[in-house]
């Protein structure tokens, strides 16, 4: 286990950095003040309306970084610092988040594959830590050794689940600021220091995303391993 501690430790270094510099950036592009004078709400209404997209409201929710589409009930949700500021930070997000609202109304195909399986993720989530430490306590203290293996094995499969969903989250996000950037730029909402804010501020949340992904990625194949040298 003492390895598994390594790559966790290491995981949590690196998402601990990346998310700082995330919090580091917003604020900074925070005090760039747009132009236009619009807030984060009315930003993120013109670019569903430029969209053609007449069924999404633009809400506001608690909390810092808390910004989500929400494609259940079909609502833009910004944090309250998003929602109501009139900065490159705030145009950065609302617009990203309605460039999912985009892929939704447009049937984009890896937000479609996300959206289907979300339960079965949430589930696994849930359960693949508990059963993959239940299959190594039962192999490690010789406890029905076949079946240990077996409950191991099962817990690797949830754990994996996860790790495909990871994988699959790093294309909607890209795509989604791709999008906003695109919008931003071709609509005029921001002048071109501006957009460059937006830009690095989307670049470090999709970065963290990423470290998700290669986090799972190598505790994934550190518990196959382990399956395959008690094999």
């Amino acid at each position: 286990m003492f390895g598994y501690y390594i790559i966790a430790g290491l995981i949590f270094l690196v998402s601990w950095l990346v998310s700082n510099t995330l919090k580091s950036k917003f604020k900074k592009y925070s005090q760039v003040h747009l132009q236009n004078g619009m807030s984060g709400k009315e930003i993120a209404e013109k670019m569903l309306a430029d969209s053609g997209i007449t069924d999404v409201k633009v809400v506001s929710v608690a909390g810092q970084l808390t910004d989500h589409y929400n494609p259940a009930d079909k609502t833009v949700n910004l944090s309250e610092a998003v929602y109501m500021q009139r900065n490159a930070a705030a145009a950065a997000v609302a617009a990203h988040e309605c460039g999912h609202a985009v892929q939704h109304a447009t049937a984009y195909s890896w937000l479609k594959m996300r959206s289907a399986i979300v339960p079965a993720v949430g589930i696994a989530s849930k359960l693949s830590n508990f059963v993959i430490m239940a299959g190594l306590i039962m192999t490690a203290m010789n406890i029905m050794g076949v079946l240990g293996n077996t409950i191991f094995f099962i817990g690797i499969l949830l754990f994996a689940a996860t790790t495909v969903f990871a994988f699959i989250t790093l294309p909607v996000e890209y795509d989604a600021s791709n999008r906003a950037l695109a919008w931003l730029e071709s609509s005029k909402m921001v002048t071109p220091q501006e957009h460059e804010g937006a830009k690095d501020a989307l670049k470090w949340a999709a970065r963290t995303y990423v470290v998700a992904a290669i986090g799972s990625l190598a505790t994934l194949l550190y518990f196959i391993s382990i399956f395959m040298g008690r094999r």
